[in-house]
């Protein structure tokens, strides 16, 4: 009786601790679609004062960060609801084989697209020698807290792998 308690309670802390890396790239994937999001820049187009604003979609880079945090969002919120469930029930809604290895591989794909999508506005930064006005100061606010996302993905991916091993032998 006693090894059922120690398990349930391993399993229950697993299960919490990867659902506070989904909220936590969950939140840091929202406030990084918001920065790219409200990011313009004002310009003027003419010798007649006409204002035009550039936004994310000038730039291919901020447009491909852009896909990648909202790809990277749809997936968390889909592993967060799944996270949530096993909190509360105890249960999986994935408990096969196969609903391991969607969480490993998903996390894996998931956070490798995230890192991509913030160095591409890193390496676009770059290749711009540093112009720094307030369209690239947010565009480089969003891309670090996309780098943060990647980091809470990668470390739930590391406790997803954890699972493979033990279903792997069952």
């Amino acid at each position: 009786m006693e090894n059922t308690t120690t398990t349930h309670s391993k399993i229950s802390t697993f299960s919490f601790t990867v659902l506070l890396l989904r909220v936590l790239t969950f939140i840091f994937l929202v406030m990084a679609l918001i920065f790219i999001s409200i990011d313009t820049l004002p310009i003027e187009t003419s010798d007649y004062a006409v204002y035009e604003e550039i936004n994310f979609n000038y730039v291919y880079a901020y447009r491909y960060m852009l896909s990648t945090i909202v790809i990277g969002f749809a997936y968390n919120l889909l592993q967060m609801g799944f996270s949530i469930f096993t909190v509360v029930s105890g249960k999986r809604v994935l408990s096969s084989y196969g609903g391991y290895l969607f969480d490993f591989f998903g996390d894996q794909i998931i956070s490798y697209l995230l890192i991509s999508g913030s160095a591409a506005e890193f390496g676009y930064d770059v290749q711009r020698r540093r112009v720094t006005n307030s369209f690239t100061e947010k565009a480089n606010v969003s891309a670090s807290l996309l780098l943060v996302g990647f980091l809470f993905t990668a470390t739930a991916s590391i406790f997803t792998s954890f699972a493979l091993p033990k279903k792997a032998i069952n």
